[in-house]
This record gives C-alpha cells, structure tokens and sequence, in this order.
C-alpha cells in the first residue's frame, strides 16, 4: 500500500501577552473597561480578542491570543483598544482608546514590544510574545538484530530499517524515519539517530508505531525481512534497558505452523534531549546577520537602457531592488543595530577600474555597512551608476567573506550573544565558478550560516538547482558531503505575478530549521533562556 505524503505545518504558535498603560478616559462616572482587538493587516481578519476589564486605565489582560508565527512572512498585525460599554457585536458604537501596527517579527524578537499608540497622548500597550508549550523533546535511539533471514543469494542480507507512525486514518502509515543499510550481516547494528518525539509520534506516546526490516537490493525493490508493531512509550520509556521484539514475516507466518520469527530487534539505547526550535534561539536572544550581495556583470545589460535588470526607473522598483526589500523587510526585525554589509560582484570599480569579486557597494571596504534595508537600496542604485558591469560571474567570494565571519562567531564567540549569519545572492545567470562555489558552500555548511540565492531575469538557472539540496546531499568537488542543506534558490520570475509576501515565504521558509539544526548539531542550548 503507499505511503501517503505527510504535510509539513512550517508555522509555530506563539501566545500574545497584552498590557496597556495610561488610558484615556471615556467614562463619566468611573473608568474606561478596555478591550483589545487584533487584526491581520494582509487578510483585514480577526486574529483574537482580549477580555473586557472594568473600571481600569492600566489593564493586564489574563487572556492569551494564539497567533501562527512565520518567520518567512512579514505578518503585519494592527491592535485596537476599545472601552466596551455594551454587548452589540461592532465596534462602531464604543469608544476608540487607541490602536498600534507592527509585524509579528518585531513581537517576538523584542521578548517584550512596548510602543506607544496613536493620537492618544501618553497611552502606550506592551505585549510578550511566548512559545505554545509543545513537545520539543528528541529522542535518540540506537537498534541493533540477531539471526535475520538470509535474502541474498551471494552474500547474507543487507538489512535497514523503516519506522512508520499511524495515522488517525485505518491502516494509513506516515514514514518518519529510514536508517542506513549494513551491507553483507545478519546481525547488523544501525548507527544511532536523533528524531523529534512530534515527528515519531505527533507526540502522542501511545501511536502505534510499525518497524519494517528490508533486506536492500541495488537493482530491484527491496525485499521484507519481517516487521514488528510497538509504540513510542515503549522506546521512550525504558528504564534503561534493552527491549526486544521478534521480526515477523507476515507471508512466512501465514504459509507454516512451524514458522517462529525472522530474526529478534533489539532497541539498545533510548535517550531524550530537548529539541530546541528557532523561537527558543530568537527568545534567547540570538543575533541574526544579514548580508546582500549583487550580480554586477555585463550579462545585466546597460544600466542606462530600460531592458538592463540595473535599470532605475523613478516609477517600478527593478528586480534586484524587489528582492531586496522584500528579503530583507522580513531579516531586519532580528538584527538590534539594523546595519547590514551590502556587496557587489563582477564589475570594474572606481578608483583604478579594476574588476572585482567581492566590493562594499558604498565603496567603503572599511565600513561596508547600510543603515537597514533602503540603505542597501540607495547604496546600490548610487553604486550601479559608478561601476562598469563586467564579468565573469563568481560567486565564491562573497560566500567566503561572510563565511569568515560566521567562522569568527563559531570559534571565538562573543560572550552572551549568539549570531547566525544569512546570506542573500542576487544574481542573474549561471554561476562561472560552480567549482569554487560547491567547495565554499560545503565549507560554510560546517558554519552558522544560511545562503539565499535568487535568479533575477529570464536566464537558464537549471545548474544552480545542484547547489539547493532538496533533491540530495551537496558535494565539494573533492566529494565531501554537505553536512546541512544550507542553500535555497529561487527564480524570481517565478513570482513575477506574486506579492512580494510570496517571494519572502518562499526563500526564507528554511532559515529557521537551518538554524535550529546548527546549533543542535554543535549542542549549543539557547542563551539567556529558561525553561
């Protein structure tokens, strides 16, 4: 039967704290009995609403809102304070307190967002933002059989196994886990793995979880060794003992009464580790690095004729500057200065019109920083008015320069602050230096570090799907494997049609499992964070 595809929800609950301070007062004979409302900006929808207080201008509300926090969106949300003196279902008849807009962004990297509102003088609201208490624990268990059947005609068996967790559905099973193959063993012991308790089992420990044993074959299916049924609290709560459970083959049980088992599985270790998730990171107080570098070849076309991707219209924002904004809207809510290097490639740059790989496009190598996102814009359209777009296209260099300082961070680490460096590539046709490029990804996939590449224009950018490892593992040229998928990219023009929300969900959906995953692999706990 197959195995349906399971859907991943890449969005995490967060919870909303409310406080108002210094009210206005809209009643005559006692005070103002706030409410707050909370819209979706992009949608025009309710979110969630407070409870109504009596008789206070300085509520603490006890009721939580639960929003689905999105780090790849920019999820605008406006908050509106009302003194509810009646019981109709509008607004339009209490008054108006106040109302205050931010993102959601701006929420949950301030650990406590305090601004004041609108057109009501000293009045100001402050909200928490926390994450919904969920299973985050891992599990990392180890497995080991005896005396499997023999499959292969040369040779024993080449056993692996596969974990399936139940469905709500009869007789559906979702694959959570395959291990490796043990090539040439009837007693093979698999390598320990780590899983989330939420993926083995929606963290409910009593799903029935299913074990298949395959024996592999290189040109053909695999063929089953046998199976064994069980549930997560069995391998979760052992007490620190083995467990074992016999190897069945259903077709052999069923065709001889003298039939015992295929072989016996042993679970050898079973520990839990907490999870940590990206919002533990961001509540933790993590610094997140951003870092724009721009194609400047001549592949762009003059930048003086309208056909050039460089082409400043007074009127339509180009593609490079779309990817920007869009981008970097989204990164800026976590960096505490809002200063960002922005970098250039492939052009001949002032003074001695030389070409070069890898220039601050302020033209101060020294200080290449701009101040937030539409200082990364001013200075590009100043810089492509300067250079002479050139080639080849390398990207290499700028991989390798944030690269030397996410290598900084790693090994020499500024005392409570923890970074994570995200590198956004706008480039307009195939990369000249893929070699030198698969080396330098492999290299910073060891590092704290992301890498965004978009495709700007109409270019074949089927060779720079390799460098994005959602169809396989990345390799240097020497053969070294990836050791995390730290690379999206994404073609512009397939968003050309879209709001610039989509392009950002799309590119930047990642970043927060690439995170957690770093910091995991290095067993780095958040900072500053109880739990």
């Amino acid at each position: 039967m197959a195995v349906p595809a399971m859907q991943q929800n890449l969005a995490t609950k967060v919870e909303l704290h409310i406080e108002c301070k210094n009210l206005l007062n809209k009643d005559a004979l006692s005070l103002s009995d706030p409410i707050v409302v909370i819209f979706d900006m992009d949608n025009n929808t309710e979110v969630g609403r407070t409870e109504r207080l009596s008789n206070t201008l300085n509520p603490k509300f006890g009721k939580a809102i639960f929003v689905d926090y999105k780090f790849e969106e920019v999820q605008k949300l406006k908050f509106m304070v009302y003194d509810l003196d009646n019981d109709t279902a509008s607004f339009s008849d209490d008054d108006f307190l106040g109302s205050m807009e931010c993102t959601l962004g701006q929420i949950v990297s301030a650990k406590i967002y305090s601004t004041t509102m609108s057109n009501t003088g000293k009045s100001s609201i402050m909200i928490k933002a926390d994450e919904v208490a969920e299973n985050n624990d891992a599990v990392i268990l180890s497995f080991r059989a005896t005396h499997l059947d023999k499959k292969d005609v040369v040779g024993k068996s080449d056993p692996f196994l596969e974990f399936f967790k139940e469905s709500t559905n009869a007789d559906e099973w979702y694959k959570v886990h395959t291990t490796e193959v043990v090539k040439n063993t009837l007693k093979p012991t698999w390598k320990p793995f780590s899983i989330p308790v939420v993926d083995l089992c929606s963290g409910n420990l009593d799903k029935r979880i299913k074990v298949l044993c395959f024996d592999h074959d290189e040109a053909s299916a695999p063929d089953l060794i046998g199976e064994f049924y069980s549930t997560a609290r069995q391998m979760i709560e052992t007490d620190n003992r083995q467990v074992e459970w016999e190897c069945i083959n259903p077709k052999k049980k069923a065709k001889k009464k003298s039939y015992k088992n295929s072989g016996t599985i042993f679970l050898t270790e079973s520990r839990v580790k907490r999870q940590y998730t990206f919002l533990d990171y961001i509540f933790g107080g993590i610094q997140i690095n951003f870092t724009a570098a721009i194609d400047f070849t001549g592949s762009n076309g003059d930048p003086r004729e309208p056909t050039s991707l460089h082409y400043i219209s007074e009127t339509t924002p180009n593609e490079y500057i779309k990817a920007i904004m869009a981008v970097g809207q989204v990164i800026q809510d976590y960096d505490t200065d809002k200063l960002f290097p922005a970098l250039g490639f492939g052009a001949k740059i002032p003074p001695n019109n030389e070409v070069s790989h890898e220039f601050a496009i302020n033209f101060n190598p020294s200080n290449p920083f701009c101040a937030g996102v539409m200082g990364i814009v001013s200075a590009y359209q100043n810089c492509v008015r300067q250079v002479q777009l050139w080639g080849p296209t390398n990207v290499s260099p700028v991989i390798n320069h944030v690269a030397r300082f996410a290598e900084t961070a790693k090994q020499n680490p500024t005392p409570n602050v923890q970074q994570y460096f995200v590198l956004l590539v706008l480039t307009d046709g195939v990369i000249t230096d893929m070699y030198e490029t698969r080396k330098a990804i492999v290299k910073a996939s060891h590092l704290p570090m992301s890498i965004i590449i978009i495709g700007v224009g109409e270019a074949d950018f089927s060779d720079m799907q390799k460098l994005d490892g959602d169809d396989g593992i990345l390799k240097s040229p020497s053969g070294e494997p990836a050791v995390r998928d730290i690379v999206q990219f994404v073609p512009f023009r397939d968003f050309k049609n879209s709001s610039p929300a989509a392009l950002t969900k799309c590119v930047l959906a990642e970043v927060p499992k690439q995170l957690s995953q770093y910091f995991d692999m290095q067993e780095m706990p958040p900072l500053n964070r109880k739990f």
